[in-house]
């Protein structure tokens, strides 16, 4: 699944670069819930694995995409992809 597919999905309408449209993620995202809150969009699902996966979208941020995933044991991993087309940032490297 591409991030423009999980876009038409929750019918989110936002401009984001288009190098981040056709970025694949985990199609586990597509049973999230989504809310919306101060131009903040967050799309939150727990799998069977007791894993919660966390995809933030903030069109006009620094970063417009943030995947965030929390394991049981309550370690965190997850990447930030910037406004420009490059390498995302793990979050353990900020």
């Amino acid at each position: 699944m591409i991030l423009k597919d999980l876009l038409n999905h929750f019918e989110i309408e936002e401009d984001l670069p288009d190098y981040l449209l056709s970025q694949p993620f985990n199609e586990v995202f597509m049973d999230g819930e989504v809310t919306l809150k101060d131009d903040s969009y967050e799309i939150v699902v727990t799998t069977r694995q007791d894993v919660t996966h966390q995809m933030f979208i903030r069109p006009n941020d620094e970063f417009p995409v943030i995947i965030m995933s929390e394991l049981p044991n309550g370690l965190l991993n997850g990447m930030k992809f910037p406004q420009e087309e490059h390498v995302g940032i793990p979050i353990n490297k900020l």
